[in-house]
């Protein structure tokens, strides 16, 4: 898709949403693996003031269902089918009287016409009315209007919601765009899941941001990862540490040629030196960057600047971002100095 294409589809799908009468604050959700689909329908949500709820793909229908049934979600985007499951049926059979539309998405390669097409088309054709409401609609967003509903439960057992703004998400990922280098000429493999901040908003937003193209993978499977990066010379791709071990490690990787990777983005467990060093000097990989956030933050607190030596992109998190101040907090509520341990506190434009 261009990004004409893109446009266009989003203006589709708004139509259709409107016509049936979603209004601004009214929330949507997507239970679906990566997919052009899901960026789409996203975009689409949010372009009518709508707010985009989250849901784990590797949710049951049951733990789905409370994430719907706490958001107040009056539609849901839901693959039809993904490992092994019909996402859209087991959905269906869940008691939740504020849902009113399930639209259900193309399984991923499968070319199915689905809801999702019929609403695409529905929305392609539709009237003066319509898309003057949702015009209308539109123009009523601004960066202080909620753009989406993440659902997390960090340590504290069952998954509560957390709200974030237009403004707050696009000003913290422009920062994260400019320090990793992002740009139009790169080509952004997405493995991390849309559902999570990682894959959404460091993933496809950061990507829309800087005109860079996004390539979405539903599953990872490191053969694949490496005849992706080699078949459409990839430049970026995130991930956990675990994801670059496994593609050093693999016995097959020399056969494909990933010459094109030139950044990454990785973090949220332990990362041995060694890993870092391996990263661009065996995978020649020029920028690595760690980074830190959370939900409540829009996803972005800390990261690593490029040019940092191996051990501060290992052992650390990197440093605040512009706009925000970041403290350690003893039990006492003063704040704690270098090397002492406590709660870390964030103040700024992404709480």
């Amino acid at each position: 898709l261009s990004f004409t294409d893109v446009r266009e589809q989003v203006g589709c799908l708004a139509n259709a949403l409107v016509a049936r009468n979603f209004n601004p604050g009214d929330r949507a959700a997507i239970w679906a693996p990566n997919c052009a689909e899901w960026i789409v329908a996203a975009l689409a949500i949010q372009y009518v003031g709508g707010t985009l709820v989250t849901v784990n793909t590797r949710y049951k229908a049951s733990e789905a269902r409370e994430i719907l049934a706490d958001s107040g979600s009056t539609v849901a985007f839901v693959v039809e089918s993904f490992l092994g499951s019909n996402y859209a049926e087991a959905l269906a059979e869940q008691d939740l009287p504020d849902l009113e539309h399930i639209v259900a998405l193309p399984s991923p390669g499968s070319g199915d016409q689905t809801t999702y097409h019929q609403w695409m088309s529905e929305g392609a054709s539709a009237s003066e009315a319509t898309c003057a409401k949702r015009d209308t609609q539109r123009d009523s967003v601004g960066p202080d209007t909620v753009s989406d509903i993440l659902f997390t439960s960090g340590t504290t057992g069952r998954a509560k919601g957390v709200v974030t703004a237009h403004g707050q998400n696009l000003q913290a990922f422009d920062v994260f765009a400019d320090i990793l280098g992002l740009d139009d000429s790169d080509r952004y493999l997405i493995i991390n899941p849309f559902f999570h901040s990682f894959g959404y908003k460091a993933g496809w937003l950061a990507s829309l941001l800087r005109g860079a193209t996004v390539y979405p993978m539903a599953v990872f499977d490191v053969p694949a990862v490496l005849e992706a990066i080699s078949r459409d010379q990839i430049t970026v791709m995130p991930g956990p540490p675990t994801l670059f071990q496994s593609i050093l490690m693999h016995p097959e990787r020399a056969d494909f040629d990933i010459s094109s990777l030139k950044k990454a983005t990785t973090g949220a467990a332990t990362i041995p030196t060694q890993l870092i060093v391996e990263m661009r000097e065996t995978l020649g990989i020029e920028t690595v960057i760690t980074a830190y956030g959370l939900s409540e933050t829009c996803g972005l607190v800390t990261m690593c600047r490029q040019g940092d030596a191996p051990d501060i992109i290992a052992k650390t998190s990197g440093r605040a971002i512009p706009g925000i101040e970041l403290g350690i907090m003893r039990s006492d509520g003063s704040l704690a100095t270098t090397d002492e341990t406590g709660e870390i506190v964030v103040r700024g434009f992404n709480v």
